[in-house]
């Protein structure tokens, strides 16, 4: 509860795992509108406690990259068990209730997949624990059903 007792860390952490948000300005600019120091404070403490990790962005001196640890990553199931929790017992724009919708309906096995291409988007090609499969990506799936359920959002 040290890490997780705030509203901010846990959203910090879903935006990198699911939007696949990495750096700092995209972070920021999220739905929920954090204060820049706020956002500091909570990347700095997930690096401290092994969450996340940051390098220099290559393609920009300024810049740096937030990248998901392997303990990180083993937080995607309880971020899915949140998600239907939520989607099952609270009322949830249809937006944001498209990811994890896909992983629930996908299972398992989607879950496993999405993990995977969670390892090589930010552990490199080798931490992939399985072959990728063919066919669009989990993460490209649930931006598609993300994306379909914002069109189909009035007022957006």
């Amino acid at each position: 509860m040290e890490i997780f007792g705030d509203r901010w860390t846990l959203l910090v952490l879903r935006d990198v795992i699911y939007t696949g948000a990495r750096h700092f300005r995209e972070l920021l600019t999220g739905p929920e509108r954090i204060s820049s120091n706020l956002l500091a404070d909570r990347l700095a403490m997930l690096v401290q406690h092994g969450l996340l990790t940051k390098a220099e962005d290559p393609s920009h001196k300024q810049k740096v990259i937030y990248s998901l640890t392997e303990s990180a990553i083993q937080l995607v199931p309880v971020f899915a068990q949140l998600s239907a929790w939520g989607t099952r017992y609270l009322p949830v724009a249809a937006a944001y209730a498209a990811r994890g919708e896909v992983l629930a309906a996908g299972g398992p096995p989607a879950l496993a997949a999405f993990m995977d291409e969670l390892r090589e988007t930010h552990l490199g090609p080798e931490a992939r624990q399985r072959p990728a499969p063919s066919g669009p990506t989990i993460a490209a799936q649930m931006q598609a059903a993300y994306e379909v359920a914002l069109d189909r959002t009035p007022g957006t």
